[in-house]
């Protein structure tokens, strides 16, 4: 499964490889395990749920607590062709 996530963060994404921590909570997620990750701001924990939904498919809702914030995460995925909305 990490396989497809890799591939995913790469050609949707365009990005290399996943930062540190990032893969094992990627890997957590696909595997249908409760996860919770505590990173600092900028460290990438978005990706940490963007690859597994784009992989899995399906609704995937993420609780904001500024529209700013939801706005800028619209604004990425959209412009890498995720479909997204808030």
């Amino acid at each position: 499964m990490i396989d497809r996530a890799e591939r995913t963060l790469r050609d949707v994404f365009r990005l290399d490889a996943f930062r540190p921590g990032q893969a094992s909570v990627v890997e957590a997620m696909l595997d249908g395990r409760d996860v919770l990750s505590v990173a600092p701001t900028g460290s990438g924990k978005s990706i940490s749920y963007w690859v597994p939904a784009v992989v899995e498919g399906g609704l995937t809702m993420v609780v904001s607590p500024l529209i700013a914030l939801m706005k800028d995460q619209v604004d990425r995925l959209t412009d890498c062709g995720v479909a997204a909305t808030f």
